[in-house]
Formats: C-alpha cells, sequence, structure tokens
C-alpha cells in the first residue's frame, strides 16, 4: 500500500461524512472498479445494488480499507485517507477506522468468545472504561432483541442471532457510519426479516449507513438513495422511487426485470 505524509483535510466544509473520488481498483488485469465517485451525508441511508460481480463489495472493502484501491481519494469529514491513490499514515488510517463499523455477511464473529465479550473486546482495546463498555453492550443487546444472550456463545445462536450480535459489535465503538456487506445474504426469509427490521430501526435512528443489498423492497422503503452498479461503474443513482418506479438505464431497467422474474 502506498503511503507517505499527506495534508490530510480539505479545504472549505463538507456535509458529506464519506467522499469518495474516482475511485479505481484491480486484480491483476481485471479492473474492478472504474472510476467510482459517490458521497454520503450524515444521517442517509445509501443502498448499493447489482448483478454478482458488479464491484459492490469491494467497494466497502476499499473504503474500510480491507482491499488497497489504486487511484483516487477516500475522504471521511473533508480528510484525505486517500490522497490521489497514496494513503494516509499508518496512524490516521487506524484514527479513519475509528469513526466506522462493518457488518459482514459471514457475521465473522469470534466463535470462542462470548456474545459479551464480542461485542466489547474493540472498545475496551481502545482504552474504554471496561464497566462502562459492558452497560453499554448491555444496552445494545437489549436493542438487538438479545437479552439474556450476553454469556452465549455464536454456535448457541441462529444465524439472525448472530448477525445482531455483528451489529451490536459495529456499533459498540460508537461509529459515525455503519457499513453492511449483503448482511442478510446467509439468513433463511425468516431471519433475513429479524435483521432487516434492526437495520430499519437504525435508519429510523438516523444511523448512517451504506448497505450492500440484493433485499430490493428494503432497499427501496429504506434508503435515502439507490446506486445500481455494473460491470465496476456506477450504472445509475437516484432517489429510491426513481430508481426502482422509472429507471433512466436500460441496463438497470434490465436487471430489476430480472430480479422481479
Amino acid at each position: 500500500m502506498a503511503e507517505q505524509k499527506i495534508n490530510t483535510t480539505e479545504s472549505g466544509s463538507t456535509a458529506s461524512i464519506l467522499s469518495i473520488r474516482g475511485l479505481q481498483k484491480s486484480f491483476d488485469s481485471l479492473s474492478v472498479l472504474k472510476d467510482i465517485s459517490l458521497s454520503v451525508d450524515r444521517g442517509n441511508v445509501i443502498s448499493i445494488i447489482g448483478p454478482s460481480g458488479s464491484g459492490k463489495s469491494t467497494l466497502l472493502r476499499c473504503a474500510t480499507f480491507l482491499e488497497h484501491a489504486d487511484g483516487g481519494d477516500i475522504l471521511y469529514d473533508g480528510q484525505y485517507a486517500l490522497k490521489d491513490g497514496v494513503y494516509a499514515s499508518k496512524a490516521e488510517l487506524n484514527r479513519f477506522r475509528t469513526r466506522f463499523g462493518l457488518v459482514f455477511q459471514n457475521f465473522n464473529l469470534f466463535p470462542h468468545y462470548s456474545v459479551m465479550r464480542n461485542i466489547s473486546e474493540a472498545p475496551i482495546l481502545h482504552g474504554e472504561n471496561r464497566e462502562e463498555v459492558r452497560e453499554r453492550a448491555m444496552m445494545l443487546l437489549k436493542k438487538m432483541g438479545l437479552e439474556g444472550k450476553e454469556n452465549a456463545y455464536p454456535c448457541q445462536l441462529s444465524g439472525g442471532q448472530q448477525q445482531r450480535v455483528a451489529i451490536a459489535r459495529a456499533l459498540a465503538i460508537n461509529p459515525e457510519i455503519l457499513f453492511f456487506d449483503e448482511p442478510t445474504s446467509a439468513l433463511d426469509p425468516e431471519l433475513t426479516g429479524e435483521v432487516l427490521k434492526v437495520i430499519r430501526q437504525l435508519a429510523e435512528d438516523k444511523m448512517t449507513m451504506v448497505v450492500v443489498t440484493h433485499e430490493m423492497p428494503f432497499a427501496r422503503a429504506v434508503s435515502n438513495r439507490v446506486i445500481f452498479m455494473d460491470g465496476g461503474v456506477i450504472v445509475e443513482q437516484g432517489h429510491p422511487e426513481e430508481v426502482f418506479g422509472n429507471p433512466t438505464q436500460e441496463r438497470t431497467r434490465q436487471f430489476l426485470r430480472n430480479y422481479q422474474q
């Protein structure tokens, strides 16, 4: 990963908690992200839809530094994490990481940790008071409908319960923005409903979120903006009713027709 000292602050104020400009990513000779630009305003929910292999998950992984972008800019609150393909220092990237939480499609809980330890480990490692973290974790478990599960282990929980623990873990660091990478793809329809209900509540609470999803009714109902990706580019974006009800691009119309069949 290219790294050097860069000026991490952009002049002028910004309403966007996240700005991505001209982002590029290739794996060997395969170009996966081609000049991607988007912004996420505080309190908004952005849903990213599109066929498998369109670059949706890679975009999230680049935005959260799990993949190294080849070019472009990434800014959080107007501060550069990536500028012209050059990353900020490790210390600065670690500071940026405290601003976001990430929920994976396969939960990624530590199987040998209790629910409580899964949720509280990261804030404690960041130096927060253990009792205060535990109190916050108990509040999050209540919010997730998981009261009484703090001493359980992931193997003792359903998939929907595990994903709700994963959401609680992401919230435990008090992030400014949450990223969801297809959070329901590993769940059956009943458990999917449990998780989507939690995300809907977070949206009502004005939590800033970016959600990669195949749940079209959810994206239409909850999002402030929907982004349709295909072939590593943003084909279309706009208000959910525009994208779903009256898409301007034939590729979008084709995707939605195929999805509804």
